[in-house]
């Protein structure tokens, strides 16, 4: 049966230490719940994106409102008190391009969450989607976090994405932000484009550390089947980023946001002090939260999972979607996958509490000796020197996972 790392690599560094503090403090949220609200339109298709998006030039705004209201008339039962929280610690307003949709239809669907003091809400916006008096209106009606969707400064790349705004819209966007009452926003960059030169992420990185966002989210350009960028790609028209490139402009990336003061809290996010995303730190360490419009996943307390229909007729004509209560060993997959990015890794205790599951020991102590992963204070985390590797290690620790023996879950120290 498997058990725990071995007690050796159970003292913990002092870095280990402060990010188990921070792990205590994300969990805390974990504990409670959030939202997640998919708007699935967008003026243009990117030629990368894999996710439910509609291209329509009069969107059923009102009747979308309506179906999201449906779904949380469903959801509200498992969640507020049920979930142990009478209100959530955030909302978050995913596509798509929710920009687009009207402050009418977004204030209506906050009024519906019951949420915190304080509560994060996430709006994401593309440039080019709305100007100033519409931000402010959405301000005004809750939103006070935005995620800017930038990706990149370079026209001829963002031509070659199919980005449906250039960079003067970007520019003007950011422009604004400063003069908006938001408690943070995020700016998202993506790289390993095809044909980029380093020189040209530079200049990307000038650009953003220029701006000063105080939150930055990282997208290594993947290409997902069925996508139009895939298939150029599969005609010979277009070369993926070499990996070792791959690798050094990762590197690069975290070397410059570093030292510009942004902590890395997960593989691909940074942020300065105070700025973490809640919404998305509390799904990293494995917190509750409803998914609310077509094709959204959610995650009850009672560790069920929910999945609402991509097409709009569908999920509108079946608002209560796909419920699934993971199998142990499923569960334990989900914990892994959703935990290890993070800073402060995967809690074993907690997996094999949960679950009664635990990877095996022997590729556990592998893992760390060939310096993939560290251990402490009943953890497994990612050293920095691994997080542009997580995959593989999420990969081996799922192919080890093993029902867990009776008292697994009590790991000792050495004496």
């Amino acid at each position: 049966m498997p058990s725990p790392p071995p007690s050796a690599t159970e003292a913990a560094e002092p870095a280990v230490e402060a990010a188990i503090r921070r792990a205590a403090r994300a969990e805390a949220d974990a504990q409670g719940w959030g939202a997640y609200v998919h708007a699935p339109w967008c003026t243009s298709r990117c030629l990368y994106c894999a996710f439910t998006v509609y291209i329509d030039r009069q969107p059923a705004f009102a009747d979308w409102a309506e179906g999201v209201a449906a779904d949380w008339a469903i959801e509200a039962a498992h969640f507020g008190a049920a979930a142990g929280a009478p209100a959530a610690h955030s909302v978050y307003f995913g596509g798509g391009t929710p920009s687009l949709v009207p402050t009418a239809h977004i204030a209506r669907i906050l009024s519906l969450i019951p949420r915190q003091d304080g509560a994060e809400v996430t709006l994401e916006v593309n440039p080019g989607s709305i100007d100033e008096a519409g931000l402010r209106e959405r301000v005004d009606a809750g939103v006070n976090r935005l995620s800017v969707g930038v990706q990149t400064f370079d026209p001829e790349h963002a031509r070659r994405l199919g980005r449906g705004h250039s960079r003067e819209e970007a520019r003007a966007l950011l422009a604004t932000l400063p003069r908006l009452p938001l408690r943070s926003w995020s700016f998202d960059l993506i790289f390993a484009l095809p044909e980029q030169r380093m020189t040209e992420l530079d200049a990307d990185l000038d650009a953003l550390l220029e701006v000063g966002p105080p939150h930055v989210s990282l997208y290594g350009l993947s290409f997902e089947p069925g996508t139009p960028l895939t298939r150029l790609r599969d005609e010979g028209r277009v070369q993926a980023a070499d990996p070792d490139l791959w690798a050094d402009m990762y590197d690069r990336i975290v070397e410059r946001l570093e030292a510009a003061g942004y902590e890395r809290y997960e593989v691909s996010n940074f942020a300065q002090p105070g700025h973490r995303a809640r919404h998305n730190e509390a799904v990293w360490r494995g917190g509750a939260y409803a998914g609310l419009g077509p094709s959204a996943h959610g995650l009850r307390p009672d560790g069920a999972r929910t999945l609402r229909a991509a097409d709009l007729a569908a999920w509108r004509a079946q608002p209560a979607g796909l419920v699934e209560r993971p199998a142990p060993r499923e569960a334990a997959v989900d914990r892994i996958l959703s935990t290890l990015r993070h800073e402060a890794g995967l809690d074993l205790r907690a997996l094999c509490a949960d679950t009664g599951h635990l990877p095996d020991a022997d590729e556990i102590g592998r893992l760390i000796r060939g310096g993939a992963l560290r251990a402490g204070a009943g953890r497994l985390q990612l050293p920095p020197g691994a997080f542009p590797v997580a995959d593989g290690a999420v990969r081996r620790l799922v192919d080890a996972l093993r029902p867990a023996a009776p008292t697994a879950h009590t790991p000792k120290r050495a004496p």
